[in-house]
């Protein structure tokens, strides 16, 4: 069985971006139907705990599509690359993507572990 999409957005309060990243989950929750939760960070050491790499993040089912392998973790505010140039979250396309991908690897896995149940 598939199991849905987990989807957090996690911020900070005052980031100026945050809600725009929340309208454009919102806009695509139908689509894929998956349960979209918040996480507000309050401080430097909430950053450090969580391996927070800016505000707004988002995380499908526990990954940041959007990570770098040199991105650095702490209460600061965050950009995405986007074909327009830098901006404060990513595009409707761009979280489309990275949901769609999360969505084919969530049914990879599931399809995986059904054949290994069946030939148990």
């Amino acid at each position: 069985m598939i199991r849905p999409l987990l989807v957090e957005l996690s911020y900070f309060e005052g980031c100026p971006h945050w809600r725009e990243l929340d309208a454009r989950l919102a806009a695509l929750q139908r689509e894929f139907g998956f349960e979209l939760t918040h996480r507000i960070i309050r401080s430097p050491e909430d950053a450090d705990d969580y391996g927070f790499l800016g505000s707004p993040s988002v995380r499908v089912n526990g990954l940041d599509p959007f990570a770098s392998s040199d991105a650095p973790v702490g209460l600061a505010c965050r950009t995405y690359e986007t074909p327009d140039g830098r901006a404060g979250s990513p595009t409707l396309a761009q979280l489309r993507s990275a949901l769609a991908t999360a969505a084919e690897a969530a049914a990879t896995e599931a399809a995986a572990t059904e054949e290994g149940d069946q030939s148990s």
